[in-house]
């Protein structure tokens, strides 16, 4: 049994409380001298903090060891290139941290809240940070209140505390009660006085507690940092086995030591944390030039593996600007000419048999027209501003705002009726009643009752007869056509009735049938996710004929999708058949959550996207929650994850690419990176079995391992979208992300570079020579195979040719580590003939063509069985 919901309020409003609001100079003044109405942020880290933080990764532990240990048995040499080693990746690391700390501020100044506040006598909009003590601020249904204030006036007000209190029933709140920064308006309206902001309100001075809280890392991140530790293990595992099997064969312990420790150097990608940094970085970036503001890091990386694309309808699907087409009294059926908002149009006689427009309107002809028309202007919140440009400036819900355009059209005057029928009294509109309710005090001294709402509730609050029953056939074929319809009934008293008798004595007036005319792009975006294993889901609180007209007209139903309704969902129907529902109708916001939570049963990773007070909390219980930032609520913004900034759905699928492109980068990298790591692990191993002592010395180990790791291997957390990668279904956020058969290709990539590596010292036999031979063709190869497994790309743009002049720059060094002499008195190399170098050269391709050439075929295999 659901409670009630609780009311708070004093006496009456305080004393000399005052209403005019500010002037813009006032405001300035005030914001001067109590700052922003910002919380308390954590403190930013020091440059210290972020380099701690990067010596701690287990794999950067691992270096500062072997670090230690070079240092201790002499070898200056190899010291200073594992000290390079520490240096560029320390670096890189931190480099990359700032950007993302500076990248997440700039989005969080982006989708900073606004407010409604009173400047200079009229309502302007101002962001959030910007309200100071004394503003009058304007609360509607879905506001976040922007600071600790007073209501000046309130209309049916509740507020949902729960981010406050804990308390999870909205409280009504009464003229003279006060509302918290950080609440929310669940219902009504009101104006307020701001009476504390920033670091004073009370959401300030909970912010302040928790400031410096950290960051938790994010699944991947998780995931990522238990293979660090496993190969950490393994590398030092492999360190023990090669000195062991060093000392046995009879070499010097020191040596074979330091070469333990550089090859578990080797064995490991050190730049993992960067590459994984960079990608996040980048990709909370490009979302945000695509207007998708991240306000949670971690559904950067979440959204490449969403299955499910939970859509709201109007506002997202749709164009979210209501249309008013039809309108029907028991007398006649009229229609509306004109566009959107636009000042152009009539309202006309609408003919059945022709189902085109016939002669205007006559006045005689038009008293039940007229009437409707007045309580729809009435029974409304919405207001309309100017005309500018040919169209009237909305303040308000679309669809109350597309009825006063509907109204302006019939005759403009009757949009100053609101001014001589005083409303006294009103039963606002919410998801459960479906129906709203006002009071007027008309001009005659008399009292009319105006009742709007879904034609199924209201015509049940009217007596039957052939009117009704013609309502409810007019109601249904107007769905059928894929309208939204409400239905007006009134009653007129000689004195005011009692409050809870508003809804007595209820007369039909009439039926209006607005529509909401999809995105000329919805349907594209509906089937670029189909392509790309996304399966789209309509859920709405429309009538169900109407959600299937939207959802037939857009193709979400063309794999034959069925239509479950709210009431199918409250009994729990849905939850066997969930996978063959792509439409839910007439959904309450908990039904929302069932919704999105019998598809998480099944599997699937569900993104949520809606704008609406209701959608929020299947925002909140979604993978990920997308909300509409132009004309989504606040309270929806706050329950997202990523807000569509230009309220443009297509931006969801470029953010799926985002995360299915961070996604694949760090799983190419860890192809690339362990696959070097291994063939090096396999030379050192192998190489003595086949006659070579030491195939490589620990400084060159080291260097390969710098070149190799450094800044190709951050490089491709830069990498380009694959559109191949949009071809195939999102993999489950559970699965290893050695999975799919990574593992099988890091053994494969590194097997092609070590018997190279290892021939390459076979064909020149003398010592120094082979060892040199070895160091080249080794470097060289890991490098070939960064560019056989790098992503497509077009054009000769620098921007996505990253990873080529990364690699370019590397293997130059790796040339000139065998050839320049300075650096041969560094690592021990010796001088080759050009003939050998040269085929060392074409030798080292051999792994990379021979990858590429596998990948081709396995992609070729792939399109041929889709």
């Amino acid at each position: 049994m659901s409670q009630a919901p609780e009311s708070r309020s004093p006496e009456g409003p305080p004393s000399g409380l005052d209403t005019t609001g500010l002037t813009s100079a006032e405001a300035a003044r005030r914001r001067e001298e109590h700052g922003p109405n910002e919380a308390p942020r954590a403190a930013p880290k020091s440059l210290a903090a972020r380099v701690f933080d990067q010596l701690r990764d287990p794999m950067i532990l691992l270096l500062l060891g072997a670090l230690v240990v070079v240092a201790l048995v002499g070898d200056l040499a190899d010291a200073a290139i594992i000290a390079a080693v520490v240096v560029l990746n320390t670096v890189i690391g931190v480099v990359q941290e700032v950007r993302a700390a500076n990248a997440i501020a700039a989005l969080d100044k982006l989708a900073a809240p606004h407010a409604t506040v009173v400047r200079d006598g009229r309502f302007v909009r101002v962001a959030a940070p910007d309200v100071v003590p004394g503003d009058v601020v304007r609360l509607e249904a879905g506001d976040v209140v922007p600071a600790d204030a007073t209501l000046a006036e309130a209309a049916g007000m509740q507020v949902d505390e729960s981010a406050m209190t804990g308390e999870s029933v909205p409280v009504d709140v009464l003229t003279g009660g006060e509302v918290l920064s950080g609440t929310v308006v669940t219902r009504g309206r009101g104006r307020a006085v701001v009476t504390r902001t920033g670091a004073e309100s009370g959401l300030g001075r909970i912010a302040a507690l928790i400031a410096s809280t950290a960051t938790r890392p994010t699944p991947l991140q998780q995931r990522l940092a238990r293979l660090s530790r496993q190969l950490v293990v393994l590398a030092l595992a492999l360190s023990a086995l090669v000195f062991v099997l060093g000392v046995l064969r009879g070499q010097d312990a020191l040596p074979t030591l330091v070469l333990a420790v550089s090859l578990a150097v080797a064995a490991i990608p050190e730049s993992l944390p960067a590459v994984v940094s960079v990608a996040l970085a980048l990709g909370a970036y490009r979302m945000a030039r695509h207007s998708a503001l991240v306000r949670w890091l971690p559904a950067v990386e979440t959204l490449g593996s969403v299955t499910v694309l939970a859509s709201d309808k109007t506002g997202t699907l749709t164009e979210g600007q209501m249309v008013a087409q039809r309108l029907w009294t028991p007398f006649a059926e009229w229609s509306f000419s004109g566009r959107g908002y636009g000042v152009e149009g009539a309202l006309q006689r609408y003919d059945d048999r022709s189902a085109d427009p016939a002669e205007p309107v006559d006045a005689d002809d038009a008293v039940g027209s007229d009437l409707l028309l007045r309580d729809l202007v009435l029974c409304n919140d919405a207001r309309l501003g100017g005309p500018t440009d040919g169209a009237w400036t909305v303040v308000g819900d679309p669809m109350e705002a597309a009825l006063l355009v509907a109204a302006a059209k019939r005759d403009p005057r009757l949009l100053d009726l609101p001014e001589a029928w005083t409303r006294e009294a009103e039963v606002p509109f919410d998801s459960l009643l479906q129906r709203m309710v006002t009071l007027h005090r008309a001009p005659d001294g008399s009292w009319l009752v105006v009742c709007k709402g879904a034609p199924e509730v209201v015509l049940d609050l009217l007596p039957p007869g052939p009117s009704v029953d013609a309502a409810r056939a007019a109601a249904d074929r107007y769905a059928l056509a894929g309208l939204r319809v409400l239905a007006v009934a009134d009653a007129v008293h000689h004195r005011p009735p009692a409050e809870d008798a508003l809804e007595r004595g209820l007369a039909l007036r009439g039926l209006v049938a607005l529509v909401d005319p999809a995105r000329p792009d919805a349907r594209k975006v509906i089937e670029e996710c189909r392509a790309a294993g996304i399966r789209t889901i309509l859920i709405t609180g429309d009538h169900p004929r109407t959600a299937r007209a939207i959802a037939d007209e857009l193709g979400i139903t063309a794999d034959g999708g069925e239509v479950s309704d709210g009431a199918a969902v409250a009994r729990g129907e849905h939850v066997d058949r969930v996978e063959h529902i792509a439409v839910y109708a007439r959904t309450r916001p908990e039904q929302k959550v069932d919704i999105v939570s019998a598809w998480q049963q099944h599997g699937a990773v569900v993104a949520m996207t809606g704008d609406g007070v209701n959608d929020a909390p299947a925002l909140r219980s979604a993978d990920i929650g997308v909300a509409m930032g132009d004309r989504g609520t606040e309270v929806a913004r706050q329950a997202a994850d990523l807000v569509l900034a230009d309220d443009d759905l297509r931006t969801v699928v470029r953010a799926v690419g985002e995360g299915r492109r961070i996604y694949r980068n760090i799983r190419t990298f860890l192809r690339y990176g362990l696959a070097g790591g291994l063939a090096e692990v396999l030379v050192i191993l192998i190489g003595p079995f086949l006659g070579m002592p030491v195939p490589l010395a620990p400084g060159q180990i080291l260097w390969i391992n710098m070149l190799t790791h450094g800044l190709p291997g951050v490089a491709f957390g830069g990498e380009p979208l694959d559109p191949a990668v949009m071809t195939r279904p999102s993999p489950s956020p559970d699965r290893s992300v050695l999975a799919d058969g990574l593992a099988r290709q890091i053994v494969v990539a590194g097997s092609l570079i070590a018997v190279v590596s290892l021939v390459a010292g076979l064909v020149v036999p003398s010592g120094d020579q082979s060892q040199t031979a070895v160091f080249l063709c080794l470097g060289l190869a890991q490098l070939g195979v960064a560019l056989a497994v790098r992503a497509p790309r077009q054009g000769l743009a620098l921007r996505s040719r990253g990873l080529e002049l990364a690699v370019a720059g590397a293997a130059l060094l790796q040339v000139l580590g065998a050839v320049w002499s300075p650096l041969q008195d560094l690592l021990g190399t010796t001088d080759l003939a050009l003939e050998s170098t040269l085929w060392l050269v074409l030798l080292a391709a051999v792994p990379g063509v021979l990858v590429r050439f596998a990948d081709r075929v396995i992609e070729a295999r792939a399109r041929v069985r889709a």
